[in-house]
């Protein structure tokens, strides 16, 4: 195992669930809630977590770049980039509800190499170093094996994404060859694939920080993790993740080949 990757790794581990305890003092608390340019969402919270994980980090890896959704980008020196989502889910964070988490991508020289979620109103950490397994916490966690698409449970953010891009059909089309639905949007439905609890995550209208850091866990798991195209493109504007076993039916369906 590269000495590099894993000292960054675990260091990193501490500073984002430190990060996350920055979050989780603002959690269901009068907040004065901003709108930015995209009118998504952003708070204090937001903020001061993002600058406690590049604080950290920046003074323990002099030289590695950033990609943060609040503080934009730093180039790097050592080919090593941090790329953050201080709170994933600041619409649920903002109304109370604990679905959201704090989440660091590592990348090396254009490689996603590690991925850190922290929920702590959930009190789970997920993470995964390239060859080193998936985790929540200290439990080692899988995809499902289910490749039977009739029996999968499909996981999204909202509707409103797939009107947005046109794909309503082809989403009412997975809605019906799936078993269960549920629409646990943002970092959650990757990681619900990621331990086995489900086999299908879709979503539409991502950014770079929201994928990077669940990449490398879904991989890790065993599971697979694309842009709508059937590649992964850090800044595409749709992903799917699977168990792997039915990542080929999704795509098919989603491009309206599946019926």
């Amino acid at each position: 195992m590269n000495a590099d990757w894993r000292s960054r790794y675990q260091k990193a581990l501490e500073i984002t669930r430190a990060a996350g305890q920055v979050a989780l003092q603002y959690f269901d608390t009068p907040l004065k809630v901003d709108l930015k340019g995209d009118q998504s969402p952003v708070t204090i919270a937001d903020r001061e977590t993002e600058m406690t994980l590049r604080q950290g980090l920046e003074q323990a890896f002099p030289g590695d770049g950033f990609l943060g959704e609040e503080f934009g980008e730093t180039p790097n020196s050592t080919g090593f980039r941090w790329i953050l989502d201080p709170i994933d889910g600041t619409r649920a964070f903002v109304r109370g509800i604990p679905l959201w988490a704090t989440l660091v991508g590592l990348e090396y020289r254009g490689e996603l190499i590690a991925g850190i979620v922290d929920a702590p109103a959930l009190g789970h950490t997920y993470h995964a170093l390239r060859g080193n397994g998936a985790y929540r916490n200290t439990r080692k966690i899988s995809v499902s094996d289910q490749s039977d698409l009739s029996r999968a449970i499909l996981f999204y953010s909202s509707l409103a994404w797939f009107l947005k891009a046109n794909k309503e059909k082809e989403f009412t089309e997975l809605v019906r060859r799936t078993e269960k639905q549920r629409g646990y949007g943002d970092w959650y439905g990757f990681l619900l694939v990621a331990q086995g609890s489900g086999e299908i995550m879709i979503e539409h209208g991502v950014h770079a920080w929201d994928v990077a850091g669940i990449l490398p866990i879904v991989e890790e798991a065993g599971g697979r993790m694309t842009a709508w195209n059937g590649k992964f493109e850090l800044f595409a504007p749709d992903v799917i993740a699977t168990n792997g076993k039915l990542h080929e039916q999704v795509l098919a369906i989603v491009h309206g080949k599946g019926t």
